[in-house]
């Protein structure tokens, strides 16, 4: 299959991509965390806050810090058990153990993984696996590697001035076992919750921090040791604890065009035993054709883009009441965080509930990319609609959220709820209850005319990062989101009119009250 024809149907018309056969083996399934073996751990604390506040900023972390701050970002919160596995005549195959952690995942499956760059006093320097399932770093590569990662970037990125970087990568079958080629689509939203969480996690530990989303990607995979037929990185995030740090610049230091072959040549290759629980690793040859259709062999394929231009719409304008950015507690409000599926229950919602979410998500949303540069307050490129039933003051209907106006614009008078229920391809919530009805949309051609195939995995993280965002603000003001993928995009686009605006909508997202709903879950901290 062409890639432009898949990635159309990924978004489109998922049957076309998917084996009408296809059957989950449940009992060959892999781990939802890789486990290196035969390599020097170091491990973490257990005794991990349960609070993040009056954290002192800007000082250099110890390892103890690094543990804690890891554990809020990407660590195992949460065991509880699950009977959604069938077998093939329908029946319920029993108990299966699930590792939640404060970020959502499809199926909680968590195809990414997070690898650390660390310099620090307490700790050998070099590139270590945060192994989740024992809360501890595995050594994977010892040495101070700041000019080979900072030539990886591009010269872009001070590595001297960071104590160390994060990089997100995602493993091809953790989640093709169960969706197949849709896991394409999951495995980037799955990135960007994770890379908002993080983002979030470091403002609370102090960190200054960039997002990278381009960078030589042989070269960074032959950093970490990995096999891009099963994994690959897809973001690096320099961490730093000096505020006034320059971010992305502009790379001309005399080494002009760099490629990952002359930096691949400079590090042995380095091979690691881990493992994954599955016997049968079926192959996933579109996951892997769309990954290298998406490396950058060279820094002069770097790139900066402008966003989303604003679009003025005639009709009705709703302006939100003015609100101030939230103060919580980031610990608190994590685990607070609920996807309430069926519990949720229908209550109307006041402007200010609305308008603090909106505000709140959006501004917290901002930050350093390479894909903005030093450009002053830069236009995003993932945008918020919404479909509102009940809210006080606000009559029914579709609107865009104008974030820079603070304001709401009418696409489409009506109660949408029935049209929007009837595009579910799974019934997992029942939308009847749901005051809104929320969609983070994006460009239509998934950014592919300026970055190419990597465009679309950058628009799906940055769609991820944004729910993430409206997640923790849901939470902090006593309400519940669910994200979805389930659902008929081409029904959503025209529900808010999209085409001409060249935009269609990336991911769904029903918010509002719920009442927990009885399960047993195990909690793995106070």
């Amino acid at each position: 299959m062409r890639l432009e024809a898949f990635l159309h149907n990924l978004h489109f018309d998922i049957d076309k991509i998917q084996p009408p056969d296809w059957e989950v083996d449940w009992e060959d399934a892999p781990l939802a965390y890789k486990l290196y073996r035969g390599l020097p751990v170091v491990p973490f604390s257990l005794e991990v806050p349960l609070t993040l506040k009056g954290r002192e900023a800007h000082v250099k972390p110890d390892l103890r810090g690094i543990g804690h701050f890891l554990w809020y970002v990407y660590g195992l919160t949460q065991f509880s058990p699950s009977v959604d596995a069938l077998d093939s005549s329908g029946q319920p195959m029993g108990l299966t153990q699930l590792y939640r952690r404060f970020v959502p995942s499809g199926g909680a499956l968590y195809p990414n993984e997070c690898y650390v760059y660390l310099k620090m006093e307490d700790l050998p320097v070099g590139v270590y696996h945060y192994d989740v399932a024992h809360h501890r770093l595995v050594l994977l590569r010892e040495g101070d590697f700041d000019s080979y990662l900072a030539r990886a970037l591009g010269n872009r990125c001070d590595m001297s001035a960071c104590f160390g970087a994060v990089f997100v990568s995602t493993m091809f079958w953790k989640n093709f076992f169960k969706y197949n080629n849709f896991a394409y689509r999951l495995q980037g939203l799955d990135a960007g919750v994770l890379i908002g969480q993080l983002l979030e996690v470091a403002k609370r530990f102090g960190f200054a921090s960039g997002v990278y989303f381009q960078f030589l990607d042989r070269a960074v995979n032959h950093l970490l040791g990995l096999s891009e037929q099963e994994e690959s990185v897809y973001a690096v995030i320099p961490l730093s604890v000096e505020p006034a740090i320059t971010w992305f610049a502009d790379g001309n230091d005399g080494d002009g065009d760099l490629t990952a072959a002359e930096l691949c040549r400079e590090l042995t290759e380095v091979h690691h035993d881990h493992y994954v629980r599955s016997l049968r690793v079926k192959e996933h040859p579109m996951l892997i054709k769309m990954n290298q259709a998406s490396m950058l062999e060279s820094t002069r394929s770097f790139r900066q883009i402008a966003g989303e231009k604003n679009v003025n719409r005639k009709g009705q304008a709703v302006a939100l009441p003015h609100v101030n950015r939230l103060s919580y507690d980031l610990a608190s409000v994590c685990r607070k965080r609920y996807s309430p599926g069926m519990d949720f229950v229908w209550s109307k919602v006041s402007q200010l509930q609305l308008a603090t979410l909106l505000k709140e998500a959006t501004a917290s949303f901002v930050y350093q990319n390479d894909l903005d540069g030093a450009q002053e307050k830069p236009q995003s490129r993932v945008i918020l609609y919404g479909c509102l039933y009940g809210v006080e003051g606000i009559p029914d209907g579709a609107y865009h959220y104008d974030s820079a106006a603070h304001a709401l614009q009418l696409v489409r008078l009506g109660d949408h709820r029935y049209w929007l229920q009837q595009g579910m391809s799974m019934h997992n919530v029942n939308l009847f209850q749901v005051p809104l009805c929320l969609h983070v949309a994006g460009d239509r051609d998934h950014l592919k005319t300026s970055l190419g195939y990597r465009g679309y995995r950058i628009q799906q993280m940055e769609a991820g990062m944004l729910v993430q965002r409206l997640l923790l603000a849901a939470s902090a003001i006593g309400m519940g989101g669910h994200p979805l993928l389930g659902f008929d995009v081409g029904l959503c686009d025209e529900i808010y009119k999209m085409a001409p605006q060249e935009r269609t909508s990336l991911i769904q997202i029903p918010m509002g009250p719920y009442r927990l709903g009885s399960r047993w879950a195990g909690i793995l901290h106070g």
